[in-house]
């Protein structure tokens, strides 16, 4: 294993819903996600994440974990519903306290409280007003990130504000297969706009009520790839229309202060209609202390059939016979790099530093688990190799540390460093945690 530099972040990752369970107690408003698990067939075999992890009673357990893991960082996400029931108004203090608790004691056990304001949990009764298709859930999420800030921000100096805004608007509102269900492709393009300018407005806020905060987004970046039997003229653009979708729509505006012409990919304009007011675009590229990247696999594309039928592109399976994880993707370490070397040689001196805040792999349940750990080093090799060549990569979260809600997929999918049992909740480190926790301690010495 290389090494790296001594003030490089070593964590890991969850988030409220897929974690805490406690989905109606102590005044927790209603979430989308909390509704679309109620919807029949949403989710594999109807698990819900009502009881998840139970994080809510179990934190201090979950915290000791961390401390034997030995920690720098825990990324978590904060529960929008759980601090404003309804998204906007009446605070639920009950829900602050529960942070309050947690963010001490992570400090207490030298672990510095890394949160995500929306892992995509949002509060049922914005979505009743037409959620991210609102400009104004922009506003209301400026709005709570200046709650927490207050009530956070004298402990907490590194913010993440969104979590993979393309997948929250291409599964939950294009394809519907994550909540809150919307079909709508390509009329879902408001979603990304209005989650970024939720960003900017956030970013203010935090910034205003913690002036020395450091403020980041994750985004989920992929690198795009064409078989070896796909090279035509029609193929290339349709990766690059693919790579403008999925990358540079959310990149762009955060880095370049602009959007790409989708229209010369043969999507629409990205006015989208009077979406992107004056000033919109300012506000969205306020500059970032640093951007997470959240990275699992590379996406394969051809051109799609002609003339097109909705979308620029196809989606495609590789040729080559990689390894695949549970979930069945692809493990392409070299993809990591590929991706990193990439992003700084189109964003250059305006990429910030950069925070690996998600990787990891489904295995079986078990813990017997050396692909999980093969998973680990060989993705921490190619984030090396891309610091060689000049990418300034500051700390690394694994996905995950517990067992959890794995969204459409239940609790099919195991990313844990640590397995839970979910009918007792027992907590049981695989041999990746101790792998991980012994890699921490020799990059330490």
């Amino acid at each position: 294993m290389p090494s790296f530099p001594p003030e490089f972040t070593w964590g890991a990752s969850t988030a409220a819903y897929q974690i805490e369970g406690a989905a109606d107690e102590d005044g927790k408003g209603a979430s989308i996600w909390d509704t679309f698990v109620r919807r029949p067939g949403a989710v594999r075999d109807g698990h819900t994440g009502e009881v998840a992890c139970d994080h809510y009673h179990r934190f201090e357990e979950d915290v000791a974990l961390m401390r034997r893991l030995g920690l720098d960082a825990y990324r978590f996400s904060l529960s929008w519903p759980r601090v404003l029931p309804t998204g906007a108004g009446k605070t639920e203090p009950r829900g602050l306290d529960f942070y309050d608790r947690l963010v001490d004691a992570l400090l207490g056990a030298g672990i510095e409280p890394t949160p995500t304001l929306f892992h995509w949990d949002l509060p049922q009764a914005l979505e009743d007003e037409g959620g991210w298709l609102n400009r104004e859930t922009a506003h209301r999420f400026g709005e709570y990130a200046a709650v927490v800030a207050e009530r956070l921000g004298d402990r907490v100096k590194r913010w993440i504000t969104l979590n993979e805004p393309f997948v929250h608007m291409s599964f939950g509102y294009g394809f519907g297969v994550h909540a809150p269900g919307r079909a709508l492709m390509l009329d879902a393009l408001p979603v990304a706009h209005h989650q970024l300018l939720g960003h900017g407005l956030a970013t203010a806020a935090l910034r205003a009520a913690v002036p020395d905060a450091q403020v980041l987004v994750a985004n989920n970046c992929t690198p795009v790839r064409l078989r070896s039997d796909a090279r035509s003229d029609r193929d290339a653009a349709a990766a690059a229309a693919y790579d403008v979708l999925h990358n540079r729509l959310f990149n762009d505006p955060l880095l370049r202060g602009s959007y790409p012409d989708l229209s010369a990919y043969g999507m629409p304009d990205p006015a989208w209609g009077g979406v992107v007011r004056e000033g919109d675009l300012a506000t969205i590229a306020a500059p970032l202390d640093g951007l997470g990247i959240n990275y699992y696999n590379p996406t394969w594309v051809t051109a799609p059939a002609d003339p097109p039928v909705g979308l620029p592109f196809d989606l495609a399976e590789p040729e080559e016979p990689y390894e695949r994880t549970s979930f069945g993707w692809p493990v392409v370490p070299d993809g990591l790099t590929e991706l990193l070397t990439g992003l700084k040689a189109r964003y250059g001196d305006a990429l910030p530093p950069v925070w690996i805040t998600e990787n990891g792999c489904s295995q079986p349940a078990g813990t017997e688990d050396r692909a999980r750990i093969d998973y680990l080093a060989g993705h921490l090799a190619a984030i090396a190799r891309a610091m060689e060549r000049g990418v300034d990569v500051r700390g690394y979260f694994t996905w995950s540390l517990l067992d959890n809600f794995e969204w459409a997929e239940g609790y099919h999918q195991r990313f844990g460093l640590v397995e839970v049992d979910f009918a007792t909740r027992l907590r049981t480190p695989r041999a990746s945690f101790e792998w991980y926790r012994a890699l921490i301690a020799a990059q330490r010495s």
